[in-house]
């Protein structure tokens, strides 16, 4: 599965996009964003605050609750705000 990540998600990461296997314990947005800060210090920074982080499974925003064991691509983002 490819993880990507955007703006400042990005910048804190290090880099935009990985492929990854997830563990088994992983089948919801919601156990992503628990796991992944425990990958490093650069996933701890830019995923302090898991609730402001936006998913989309597949390019479909997603809720807490939503399926990733099927997914092929997984993306975070911060907020999106426009005019």
């Amino acid at each position: 599965m490819k993880l990507v990540y955007f703006s400042w998600v990005k910048d804190r990461i290090g880099f935009g996009e990985e492929d990854i296997d997830l563990p088994d314990d992983v089948k919801t947005v919601e156990d992503l964003l628990v796991w992944l800060p425990g990958r490093g210090a650069n996933f701890a920074d830019a995923l302090a605050d898991p609730a402001i982080i936006r998913v989309a499974v597949d390019q479909e925003y997603s809720t807490p609750d939503a399926d990733v064991t099927k997914a092929s691509e997984i993306a975070l983002f911060p907020p999106v705000t426009g005019g």
